[in-house]
C-alpha cells in the first residue's frame, strides 16, 4: 500500500468507508462480525484511513468501529463527522453546527469510538444557519484541547472552504468524486490544490454501480437502502447508466483487473493528493479494493475512462441535494 500526505496528515492511498456496515445499504447491520473482520483485514493490508460518522445508524457505526479498533487504535487515522445530528432535542438529520452542538457531539463520538482523540473531525454538511467561522472556531478549540488532531469539511463549496481555511488550516475535504460524479473538477479541486488541502472522495465506486455487479433496482431492499429512491438508480436513468458500468468493465477486461479496481485506479491517477474511501462490509471487497493501488492504466485507458458518458440523473433526491452546497 502506498501512502500520501493530505496536507500534513499521512494516510494510505486507499481508505475504508464504514457507513455501509451499519447504515444506508441492503444488508447493513446484518453481520457485525464480518464487518469487524473487514476492518481488521483492511488494517492488515496497510489501510490506515477509517471513516465513520455519528449519523450512521445513528451512532451504531461509531460503536462498531470502536469495537473493531480495540488494540489497533494507534495504527489508523480515525475520521468521524458531526453536524447531521442536533443534540438539542431535534435529533438526527437536522443540520446543526453550532459550537454548543459540536461540544456535545465530540464527547459522544469519543465515547463510542473508545478513544481520547479523533484524528480527523469533519463537518458533515454545512449548516446555513451557523457561520462557518463559528463552526471552525469551535473545532479549533477541540484541537487545542487535544480531542481533535485535524479538521475536515464535507460537501462544502469553494467559498466556504476558503472561509473555513482562513480560521484554521483544513486538512481535507470529503466530497463525492468518481467516474460518474466529477463536479469537483471545475472549481473545488483547483481550490483545494491552491490551499494545500487534500481530497477524500466518498462513493468512489458510484455506490456500487461502477463495479458492474448491480444490474437491477430489484437487488435493493425496499426499506433501508437509499439507492431505491435515488434518481441514478431509477427508471430510464438506471438503464442508461448501465452503459457506463459496461464501459468500465471493458477497460477492466483489457487490464486484467476488476471494474472496481479500474474505477479506483482512475481516481488515484487524478493526483497524489486524493485518498478515496470505498465502503464495504466484506473482507473479499476490502481485498479487491485495496489491490487497486497496484493497478496501472495506460494513457489511452485513462482517456477512455475520462471520456465516459456522464451519468443520467441527479446524485441525490431533492431533499438530500439541499444539504449539499453548490
Amino acid at each position: 500500500m502506498k501512502y500520501i500526505k493530505l496536507r500534513d496528515l499521512t494516510v494510505s492511498r486507499i481508505g475504508l468507508g464504514a457507513m455501509g456496515m451499519s447504515h444506508g445499504y441492503t444488508g447493513a447491520g446484518s453481520d457485525d462480525e464480518e464487518s469487524i473482520r473487514a476492518i481488521h483485514r483492511a488494517i492488515d493490508l496497510g489501510v490506515t484511513l477509517i471513516d465513520t460518522a455519528e449519523i450512521y445508524g445513528p451512532y451504531i457505526n461509531e460503536e462498531l468501529v470502536g469495537r473493531a479498533l480495540k488494540g489497533s487504535r494507534e495504527d489508523v487515522v480515525l475520521a468521524t463527522k458531526f453536524g447531521l445530528v442536533s443534540h438539542a432535542g431535534v435529533g438526527a438529520w437536522h443540520l446543526d453546527s453550532t459550537p454548543a452542538n459540536i461540544r456535545t457531539a465530540v464527547e459522544g463520538s469519543l465515547r463510542r469510538l473508545g478513544t481520547d482523540h479523533i484524528d480527523l473531525y469533519y463537518q458533515h454538511r454545512v449548516d446555513p444557519n451557523t457561520p462557518i467561522e463559528d463552526t471552525i472556531g469551535a473545532v479549533a478549540e477541540l484541537v487545542e484541547q487535544g480531542k481533535v488532531r485535524h479538521i475536515g469539511l464535507s460537501a462544502a463549496s469553494a467559498a466556504t472552504i476558503r472561509r473555513a481555511h482562513a480560521v484554521h488550516p483544513i486538512a481535507t475535504l470529503q466530497s463525492e468524486y468518481s467516474l460518474w460524479t466529477r463536479d469537483v473538477e471545475a472549481e473545488i479541486l483547483p481550490t483545494l490544490r491552491e490551499l494545500g488541502i487534500g481530497l477524500v472522495p466518498f462513493s468512489p465506486l458510484g455506490r456500487g454501480f461502477l463495479t458492474g455487479a448491480i444490474r437491477s433496482p430489484e437487488q435493493f431492499d425496499d426499506d433501508g437502502d437509499f439507492r431505491k429512491g435515488n434518481p441514478r438508480f431509477s427508471g430510464e436513468n438506471f438503464e442508461r447508466n448501465l452503459r457506463i458500468a459496461d464501459e468500465v468493465k471493458a477497460v477492466a477486461d483489457e487490464v486484467g483487473a476488476t471494474a472496481a479496481q479500474v474505477a479506483l485506479a482512475w481516481l488515484l491517477a487524478q493526483g497524489d493528493d486524493i485518498a478515496p474511501i470505498p465502503g464495504t462490509k466484506r473482507v473479499t471487497r476490502v481485498e479487491e479494493n485495496t489491490a487497486a493501488d497496484g493497478v496501472e492504466l495506460t494513457g489511452a485507458q485513462l482517456q477512455a475512462l475520462s471520456s465516459l458518458t456522464p451519468a443520467a440523473g441527479e446524485r441525490y433526491n431533492p431533499e438530500q441535494m439541499a444539504m449539499y452546497e453548490p
